[in-house]
């Protein structure tokens, strides 16, 4: 029995520094090795941050585009999805409302075309970006808030497009954060 109490404590001790000690830091190390130095990867405007690019913000006026639906309200320290399915009858009532509230501000838009992206949050709830299909389905709305043709707001989405990692690995993307800081600056 005594032979069994000293292993277990030397395989305690083992695992303690491998898991409290060198797991760690070696995540910390990783993290400040990324960009951000493990704080996240800011956007800055005129010197001042203005979010991150990897945690979605609610956009709202009809002059930017809308990003994803939050089901946290945004809030980076409560990140978490709904937990609701598609039986649900409030997530369901959620789900059209959003519907409703798209097809309201962009006239011509029918519900067959909205991509489920606009309507349904994300696992995190914190998702920063939109696909480009539901870029495009806002250009027009967007280009006549703004007073702009409906071309240049096109380029802008396509500037703003992310690519595929090495063209074939996730869908295209667009980042609603830049975009819209991007449409600021013109």
């Amino acid at each position: 029995m005594k032979k069994y109490i000293l292993q277990s404590i030397r395989l305690t001790l083992v695992l303690i520094v491998l898991l409290c000690v060198i797991y760690p830091l070696s995540i910390a190390l990783a993290g400040k090795l990324a960009k951000g130095n493990g704080g996240g990867e800011k956007i800055t405007q005129n010197g001042k941050t203005v979010g991150y690019v990897l945690l979605g913000q609610s956009f709202t006026k009809p002059q930017y585009f809308w990003g994803r639906p939050s089901a946290v309200g945004y809030n980076a320290a409560g990140s978490a999805g709904s937990n609701k399915g598609p039986s649900n009858p409030d997530y369901l009532k959620e789900v059209e409302s959003r519907v409703d509230t798209l097809i309201k501000y962009n006239p011509g838009l029918k519900k067959e075309d909205i991509p489920a992206d606009l309507v349904t949050a994300s696992g995190s709830g914190l998702d920063p970006n939109i696909s480009e299909q539901g870029a495009a389905i806002q250009i027009a709305r967007v280009a006549k808030a703004r007073n702009l043709d409906q071309q240049k707001v096109k380029e802008l989405v396509a500037l703003n497009t992310l690519k595929p990692f090495m063209g074939v690995f996730g869908p295209s993307s667009v980042n609603v954060l830049k975009l819209n800081l991007a449409l600021d600056n013109l």
